[in-house]
């Protein structure tokens, strides 16, 4: 169970995406919207708004120095089988990544710590040691990952999101933004007062990729002035499918945090 759980976990951070631009624009068009294309004509008061709203989403950036989190995660993969495991998250901003994982009996199964420079991965059911470099996050991903843009999709700040946007959309009580950036076409669709996310959709720049990563988020908490989502659902799509969810059952943030990770003489290095 735990082997499977290491690609489930660092594969939150893959955003590709599977559907087309054509698909995405055609999921504008059925909620019945006016969809304002900006072009270098446009209308100065859809370029303000655009503008407006834009600047709103990063306000909502979550600035912190850690973060600990306790996260019920259920994964989902290619071949519909469910798996259920406990995360303690800790994260030292721009510099690390700490994961311990338990199962059945609060056993402790994995231990990862992510660096800028590395992957460290034990495996206690089996008594490995792994050790990569950091370009480890990006082959499992199949894109040029870093740390920071997985710190931002665990604390929940909005990822592969450009400032070229083409296109918006407004309907009920949320609106749509689509950004162009150079690896992802992104339809972001935040409320329409708080501009909080709600969901995030990804197409690969990419024509010839058939990739896909859907992201939703619920459940906010105001937490001390940041508004934090304490559940995320997470699909990734090509050849395969991964369905992830996480809920966040305890976080903090700005804590002072320790990061033990030691490997056991006994252990096997892979």
């Amino acid at each position: 169970m735990f082997r499977i759980t290491i690609p489930a976990l660092l594969l939150i951070a893959v955003l590709a995406s599977c559907r087309s631009t054509r698909k995405i624009q055609t999921a504008i068009i059925k909620k019945d919207t006016a969809v304002a294309v900006v072009m270098g004509n446009a209308h100065e008061d859809s370029m303000v708004f655009i503008h407006n709203t834009y600047s709103d989403i990063l306000k909502n950036r979550i600035d912190y120095k850690t973060l600990s989190a306790k996260i019920n995660v259920d994964y989902v993969d290619a071949d519909d089988k469910n798996y259920n495991v406990n995360a303690n998250l800790r994260m030292y901003k721009d510099s690390a990544i700490w994961i311990s994982i338990t199962a059945i009996f609060g056993i402790e199964g994995l231990r990862i710590y992510i660096t800028k420079d590395s992957v460290k991965i034990l495996d206690k059911q089996n008594k490995l040691y792994t050790g990569r470099s950091v370009s480890y996050l990006q082959e499992v991903a199949k894109l040029p990952l870093t740390l920071s843009v997985l710190q931002d999709l665990l604390i929940g700040n909005p990822v592969y999101l450009d400032s070229n946007i083409v296109s918006y959309s407004k309907y009920d009580d949320h609106l749509s933004l689509l950004s162009i950036g150079t690896l992802f076409r992104n339809l972001l669709t935040v409320s329409s007062d708080t501009k909080l996310m709600e969901r995030s959709k990804l197409d690969d720049a990419d024509i010839t990729r058939s990739r896909t990563c859907d992201l939703t988020y619920s459940d906010y908490e105001n937490k001390n002035g940041v508004h934090f989502a304490t559940v995320r659902k997470i699909t990734i799509a090509e050849k395969k499918k991964l369905d992830i969810r996480l809920e966040f059952k305890q976080y903090d943030f700005n804590a002072e945090l320790t990061f033990p990770f030691s490997i056991p003489k006994n252990y096997k290095r892979n």
